[in-house]
């Protein structure tokens, strides 16, 4: 397990972020492996039928998701205390507030499947095949919380590398079981929805080998689940508003994408094009943020508040470097990129993918300020904040989708991204700047603190 709390923010900061980094992208090839091999295996239907249940898989099982993040916030405050009993009771909570959360969605999700698909106006030529995959998928959500739990507490714990090695055997396990049950076996889509279930419960059971075997910190008995209310209500209140949050910001990308299908086939290629770009250039971005939760939340534990300032500060630097490069890179060669996706013929679209880049690459400082107040501030323990951030991010695209589409075509649409992250940031700046000056006079009082206790015992050694 690695301590946050000790040696240079900066040099840590970097180091916990690229195994997070290559697991987003990892995780991105994870969803990406089915795309293609129900593509190219079972054709373009059942194609259209997984896709078409993707928005809806983000909106449920992103809110599980969320969850599991804010749970994992105060198991990773205790480890910086190092309170290791608090560790163990807070791990304990989090499993049992997961496990009655991910049963109360599934069985949800599965009443409302037929539902949920007419709402989508999903169409009926794919409406079998899209009902048995997410079928499957909402029913095995248990597996991909679990994951999600365990990695997360892993990480809490100062360990982002463990968590990307299950996450690359998983993505592995995943393409192996999908050519096995739809070649091998021929079960269809239904194939494809089994071996992401099954391939991410396989991942859980490594992550709980790898905690019986190597953490004793997170080993916990039948003593550990007496749970306390008090201690209940303090991990949902971190917990829930990161899994609204998220819910928040999926329905504001439905919002969105319907809006955009309004505009033509054109707009829609050259949005999903720009899109697979968009997703690389802004994961260090991402991951600089995620760290930068598990960093203050570790070092808010230990009373370490200047760290904390100091570590945000290198970080923002760091980070919006990223940012300009990306979207300079963009800026420039934007169009070039996108070719190798839909090929340099269709003008049309590869130049309605230029003004992708040039709005959304001109502004992902933007983005890079975003992730890392809206995590730190998590990492802190205040997570209602980045709830009404994500509120924000929700009026804004909808107001993009409603209104500026109808002014302004497709340059509308592109707008929605940048003006959803000015929205949060907005919020997110004046919350982070009023949590600085608590933390700066935290670290105050605790210096003055120090210096009255010192006196007296100075005094006793001199008599």
């Amino acid at each position: 397990m690695n301590d946050l709390t000790k040696g240079k923010p900066l040099k840590l900061i970097f180091w916990f972020t690229i195994p997070l980094l290559i697991g987003n992208i990892f995780q991105q090839f994870y969803s990406l492996s089915d795309t293609l091999i129900v593509g190219q295996t079972l054709g373009v239907k059942a194609l259209a039928a997984v896709g078409s249940t993707g928005s809806v898989q983000f909106l449920i099982i992103g809110f599980a998701q969320g969850l599991t993040a804010g749970l994992s916030i105060l198991t990773a405050q205790y480890f910086g205390a190092k309170d290791y009993k608090g560790v163990r009771r807070s791990f304990a909570i989090s499993i049992v507030v997961s496990l009655i959360v991910g049963i109360i969605l599934t069985i949800i999700s599965m009443i409302f499947v037929d539902h949920i698909l007419v709402l989508m106006q999903t169409p009926k030529d794919i409406m079998t095949d899209a009902r048995t995959f997410l079928q499957i998928m909402l029913g095995g959500m248990l597996a991909p919380i679990a994951f999600n739990l365990l990695s997360n507490i892993i990480r809490a714990l100062g360990d982002s590398r463990t968590p990307l090695w299950f996450l690359i055997v998983s993505s592995l396990i995943n393409i192996g079981l999908e050519l096995l049950f739809i070649l091998g076996f021929h079960w269809g889509i239904a194939g494809a929805g089994w071996a992401t279930i099954l391939a991410q419960l396989i991942a859980t059971l490594m992550c709980v080998v790898y905690i019986i075997a190597k953490v004793p910190i997170l080993h916990i008995g039948r003593r550990h689940f007496k749970l306390v209310w008090s201690e209940v209500k303090s991990h949902l209140n971190v917990g829930l508003p990161m899994a609204f949050q998220m819910s928040i910001i999926a329905i504001g990308t439905i919002v969105l994408q319907a809006a955009l299908n309004s505009l033509g086939t054109n707009s829609v290629a050259a949005t999903t094009a720009a899109q697979k770009i968009d997703q690389v250039a802004t994961q260090p971005l991402m991951s600089f943020g995620v760290t930068m939760a598990t960093f203050a939340a570790q070092n808010y534990g230990a009373h370490k508040y200047e760290r904390i300032i100091k570590g945000v500060k290198q970080t923002m630097w760091l980070s919006g470097s990223f940012s300009v490069a990306a979207g300079l890179i963009e800026i420039v060669w934007g169009k070039q990129l996108v070719g190798f996706f839909v090929g340099h013929q269709d003008m049309a679209v590869l130049n309605l993918s230029q003004t992708y880049f040039n709005i959304i690459g001109s502004t992902y400082i933007l983005l890079s300020m975003l992730f890392i107040m809206r995590n730190t501030l998590q990492g802190l323990g205040r997570s209602a904040i980045p709830t009404l951030a994500g509120a924000a991010e929700l009026f804004m695209r909808v107001f993009a989708a409603l209104i500026l589409v109808r002014f302004f075509a497709y340059p509308g649409a592109c707008c929605s991204e940048p003006l959803a992250w000015l929205g949060s940031c907005a919020v997110l700046l004046p919350a982070y700047v009023k949590a600085v000056r608590e933390l700066r006079q935290r670290a105050a009082d605790e210096r003055a603190h120090s210096e009255k206790v010192a006196v007296p015992l100075e005094s006793a050694e001199k008599a």
